[in-house]
């Protein structure tokens, strides 16, 4: 499995895309804009984009999906239904933040958790259910990296002051679903440098 972020929208999202060169499978995870680059290295590989994972809602993980939607509009996107409403509530959310609304439709949702088997070729992605940025946050593990969304950063936490953020949950999903991998994990955020478990374990300010 090959591994290239991206940084993509107005919040400086970490985009990260998987490809596998066997299957020529390719799976984008969080992408906040800039789906013309991302196409293109994606064509110039050969690869196909088979679904679109979402660790949550909020607009600045998710405004590149409708740029997906509008040019492959069979392409699934993935999120827990906790966070559908974050989708619902798109064009309002970017005026708080003084963006200009934006022609979308997200027309091909679909709900995971923690039951549901996703592959990128023959690597099984983990679903960890990790709430407390969101309701309906998620992390994926697979093949030693888990991408935590806004869940845990380099010695940092993800916020809690949004309208469904909850800082015990949060520190509690950290510590149940996250700090139990193996401390090698390699620990790829929404936002900001890369990490690992162990380092997190035992340095960040939150979890001790």
């Amino acid at each position: 499995m090959n591994l290239k972020k991206y940084h993509t929208g107005p919040l400086d999202v970490n985009t990260y895309v998987l490809t596998d060169d066997e299957t020529k499978e390719a799976v984008i995870i969080d992408i906040g804009g800039d789906f013309k680059k991302i196409k293109k290295e994606l064509d110039e590989g050969g690869y196909n984009l088979k679904y679109i994972l979402n660790t949550h809602g909020h607009f600045d993980h998710i405004l590149g999906e409708i740029e997906v939607q509008n040019e492959f509009p069979q392409i699934p996107i993935y999120i827990h239904k906790e966070d559908a409403p974050h989708l619902n509530h798109l064009d309002k959310t970017l005026a708080l933040w003084g963006i200009d609304k934006i022609e979308h439709t997200l027309n091909k949702v679909e709900f995971i958790d923690e039951t549901t088997e996703l592959y990128i070729g023959h690597i099984q992605i983990k679903i960890l259910h990790t709430p407390g940025h969101s309701k309906g946050s998620l992390s994926f593990y697979v093949d030693g990296k888990v991408f935590s969304g806004d869940a845990l950063f380099y010695r940092n936490i993800g916020r809690t002051d949004t309208t469904d953020g909850d800082y015990d949950e949060l520190i509690t999903s950290i510590k149940e679903k996250l700090l139990t991998l193996p401390e090698e994990t390699i620990v790829y955020p929404g936002h900001g440098p890369s990490t690992d478990i162990k380092n997190e374990k035992f340095s960040n300010p939150y979890l001790n």
